[in-house]
């Protein structure tokens, strides 16, 4: 059983499709998390990727190598959020999610959000413009739609001649310029350490 801060158990967790808010118009701009209200600054999304799908798929796995919680993803999923998800336009987001984990019988539903998904440009040793991510995963709870928990990862690589603070991060990269997509696995193990386990 998942508890938080004594709170009601949740021991079935639904996993929403992931959601890419990276600018659609072509040039930089700044959101804010439909969820949450904290702001990112976001940018288009190169080629064809769907970062959201990346991040989505690294944070499940990491997640499941960390809890036992049954979690629900997938199609049926997917299925029950497009059909509420189109119903429910006026609607206020957690609203939508509880009525999501009503509908799929889960005492908590994971819903998150891609703000920025920036590609190195370059090599592992060199580069002209380094990788950069944003993303934000909250844990709300079905019965109130009370987030629960919330990780939150924003970084953009820099050299550790540029930021010291980053020294930890530096090592673990091996001193080399990574991937959006590596630079995500990182961000999610970091994320997940916090997140609420079965006691």
């Amino acid at each position: 059983m998942l508890h938080h801060d004594g709170e009601t158990a949740l021991r079935k967790i639904a996993v929403l499709p992931f959601q890419s808010l990276a600018s659609e118009s072509g040039a930089p701009a700044n959101i804010t998390c439909p969820i949450c209200g904290n702001a990112f600054h976001t940018e288009p999304v190169s080629g064809d990727l769907h970062p959201e799908r990346i991040v989505e798929k690294i944070f499940l796995k990491k997640l499941e190598l960390k809890t036992k919680i049954d979690l629900l993803a997938g199609e049926k999923v997917a299925g029950i959020y497009q059909r509420v998800h189109m119903d429910a336009a006026k609607k206020a987001p957690l609203s939508v999610i509880k009525e999501i984990g009503d509908a799929l019988g889960a005492d908590g539903v994971i819903a998150g959000y891609v703000f920025r998904f920036r590609e190195r440009k370059g090599f592992a040793y060199s580069v002209e413009r380094p990788a950069s991510v944003a993303f934000e995963i909250h844990l709300i709870r079905s019965s109130d739609a009370v987030i629960i928990w919330k990780g939150s990862y924003d970084r953009t690589q820099s050299s550790l001649l540029e930021n010291l603070l980053q020294i930890v991060s530096f090592y673990r990269q091996r001193g080399q310029w990574v991937t959006a997509e590596e630079l995500t696995e990182e961000g999610i193990e970091e994320i997940v350490k916090s997140f609420p386990t079965p006691q």
